[in-house]
């Protein structure tokens, strides 16, 4: 993996919600590995920090384009260091996932993501990398959009936070491109 993206949007008010899960989960990678927050990039539309682990850069990336247009701050990074689409992961929240579970996956359908949708336009493919983080269902398609601009509830954003923890737990097995061992891992009951 080169570039490590988390989906959310930017903003106090959006902090704390269901569809900033991606970002949630690069900010604890961002202090696990590097003990700093992202800083600004204004040519990646973007927070940024480099990685350099055995010879290789990794980039994290929280887009700050809201959601509808984060493919805009992933293309310009990936063009910029010529990154290919299966060496990316985007971090999104997941409705189609209960809370306190997180899968991984490699391409495959957008699912209604609004910030898949852009990347994939933008890159021209779905097939890159995702680390879903289900946050559930509000039951009613009509009330989506409130319920993933809103926090979650008390017992569900313990869910959700165990989700990022554990998921974050195969980041070694991601890092060296062991994807496949990550999924295995990672979609194991204990």
């Amino acid at each position: 993996m080169k570039l490590i993206v988390g989906l959310g949007n930017p903003g106090r008010e959006y902090a704390g919600t269901r569809h900033n899960a991606g970002f949630e989960w690069v900010d604890r990678l961002a202090q696990m590995l590097l003990h700093v927050p992202l800083k600004p990039e204004a040519r990646f539309h973007g927070l940024c920090a480099q990685i350099r682990q055995k010879d290789i850069d990794l980039w994290l990336l929280e887009p700050q384009t809201y959601m509808n247009r984060s493919g805009q701050s992933v293309a310009a990074m990936c063009q910029f260091y010529k990154i290919q689409t299966d060496e990316i992961i985007v971090i999104h929240d997941e409705l189609d996932l209960p809370p306190g579970i997180a899968k991984l996956k490699k391409g495959g359908g957008l699912g209604g993501h609004n910030g898949l949708k852009d990347i994939a336009a933008k890159l021209g493919t779905q097939d890159f990398w995702r680390l879903r983080i289900g946050i559930g269902h509000p039951g009613d398609r009509n009330a989506v959009v409130g319920y993933v601009l809103h926090p979650p509830r008390k017992e569900e954003a313990l869910l959700i936070d165990e989700a990022i923890a554990r998921s974050l737990e195969v980041w070694s097995l991601i890092a060296q491109g062991a994807c496949e061992a990550a999924m295995l891992k990672l979609h194991t009951k204990v």
